[in-house]
């Protein structure tokens, strides 16, 4: 497992750290990759009753690391292991409980989604920047975002690309508690740890029942990736990352 990624068990929580601060825990394909194996293999160990995922530093994550997504856009055939990472986060059955510590982009906040309980520092922002991208929202969202907030409220978030704060995302039903950044791990962790002593299999079960209200979400995925792909390649797309690598504002005014 990369060092990128840490874990470790401790009274029954699995707890997973996702360590690059200094690029504000950029996910690269490694890092992916390991994410996945912690969360499939969680079910298998009787160890483990609860996942509990956070970031390193001042950053849950700021999404994909660049030059990963950068080479994804350039070769079509190229593989991302979040295509393993996505469907993990929606097939494990163990209760899963996010920390979001500071800043959750792109996939920091998608994932958010498929977690059971999502707790926040106060300073924390939010986005789903990939209309400014040119591209389509992944991970299911667009199928459970309107689920949780409104159609109108995930219409909004996708389509203007723009952060948002802890207010907005509780008021989008993203968040369960709001914590002080100093407090933030140490009361999320009270909290892994109290439910660590439930009955798991109880847990597990109610998960799988609660679950049913959604339709098949890996299906989700795996129709919603070829359209990605393909939007990444759209002259859209490309004056994104033009842009981005020439440091200016993008202009998609000639696109229609």
């Amino acid at each position: 497992m990369t060092d990128h990624i840490l874990t470790k068990i401790n009274d029954g929580v699995l707890e997973i750290r996702m360590n690059r601060p200094e690029k504000k825990n950029a996910l690269t394909n490694e890092m992916y990759s390991a994410l996945a194996d912690a969360l499939l293999g969680a079910d298998e160990d009787r160890r483990v009753r609860v996942i509990w995922i956070t970031g390193v530093g001042d950053a849950f994550t700021s999404g994909n690391d660049v030059n990963s997504f950068l080479e994804g856009a350039r070769d079509a055939g190229a593989e991302l292991d979040a295509n393993r990472f996505l469907p993990a986060l929606v097939i494990v059955e163990t209760p899963l409980i996010a920390a979001v510590n500071g800043m959750a982009i792109g996939i920091g906040s998608t994932m958010l989604l498929h977690c059971d309980m999502v707790h926040a520092a106060e300073g924390a922002s939010f986005c789903f920047p990939f209309t400014n991208l040119g591209v389509v929202p992944e991970a299911a969202s667009t199928m459970v975002l309107p689920h949780i907030a409104g159609h109108q409220k995930a219409m909004e978030l996708f389509l203007m690309s723009e952060r948002f704060d802890v207010a907005t995302a509780c008021e989008a039903g993203m968040i369960n508690h709001v914590f002080s950044s100093e407090d933030l791990e140490a009361k999320s962790l009270a909290i892994a740890k109290r439910l660590a002593q439930k009955p798991a299999r109880a847990m597990r079960m109610t998960k799988r029942l609660v679950r049913r209200s959604y339709p098949d979400l890996v299906k989700a995925m795996e129709d919603e990736s070829p359209l990605f792909t393909e939007m990444m390649h759209s002259p859209e797309a490309q004056e994104a990352f033009s842009a981005f690598l020439e440091k200016r504002k993008p202009d998609f005014s000639q696109f229609n």
